[in-house]
Formats: structure tokens, sequence, C-alpha cells
């Protein structure tokens, strides 16, 4: 199944797609776009170009596993992208991925505007990685939709 990846951001998000087989995740891209209904086309688009069949938002929960501002605001995202789309969306915990996606880059030697440009397709790329790692080791779970 093709699943989309999406790290939301307020200014900035990335996008990321598997292959059928859900072995390889690849950045897609960086959307700009600072209002919300703009950005949730542009996902919409997104997805329908790449044939994604389920959307993965990430979920930036407290580092306790809480769920604070920005994890109401993704999942908020997530349900209305999946009232656009028609698609089936899923919140997957994002904890550290930019962080993580931070440290990939270090060690590329990627600096300034070039890494401002591809921070949020990486950590969209490590969500999709972590939620299709968890559909192979749990093949008869599916994590549950964002409430609403």
């Amino acid at each position: 199944m093709r699943i989309l990846s999406v790290d939301y951001g307020d200014a900035r998000t990335g996008l990321a797609v598997c292959d059928r087989s859900e072995l390889l995740a690849s950045p897609v891209g960086v959307i700009t776009e600072y209002r919300r209904d703009r950005l949730l086309d542009r996902v919409a688009v997104a997805a329908a170009e790449q044939q994604a069949e389920q959307i993965v938002v990430g979920n930036p929960l407290n580092m306790n596993g809480t769920a604070g501002p920005r994890s109401e605001l993704a999942a908020g995202f997530a349900r209305e992208l999946g009232e656009r789309t028609g698609l089936p969306v899923v919140l997957w915990d994002e904890r550290s991925t930019t962080v993580s996606a931070a440290g990939i880059l270090n060690t590329a030697d990627l600096r300034g505007k070039k890494r401002k440009a591809v921070i949020d397709a990486v950590a969209a790329v490590l969500i999709l990685e972590s939620y299709l790692a968890y559909r192979k080791n749990h093949p008869q779970e599916e994590p549950d939709a964002p409430p609403g």
C-alpha cells in the first residue's frame, strides 16, 4: 500500500511516501504554506499525485506522552485531511523526529538554506519509517484514526 507521511508545521510541512511493498520511504518534498486551508488542499493534491491509499500525520506528543497544544493542532489537521481526501488518516508519534533529522543532516554536513529546505521532508521519512516498522511487526493491528 502506498502511504503518504506528513510532518505538519505552521510554515513548512514535510512529505514522504513509501512504495507499494512498504519497504522504502522516500521524501516527496516540503510545502511552504502558512494558511491551513491552502495547506490542506496542497497535501490532498500531493496524496492524489502520489496515489496514496493512506496518510500518516506526525503527532508531536510531549516527551511524557501527553497531548499538548501542538498535538491537538496535528489531530485537527489529520481529521480535516481525512475529510478532504476520503483516505484513512492515522496519527503517529513523531517525538524526536526533527532532532533525529537534524542529526542526519549534520552527518551529511548540510547547513543553512539547504538544510531548512529538506529537514521537514527528512522528518516525514522518519515518521513513515517508524510507522512502516510498526505495521511490519504488528500486521494484525492498526492504530486509531485521529480523535474527533
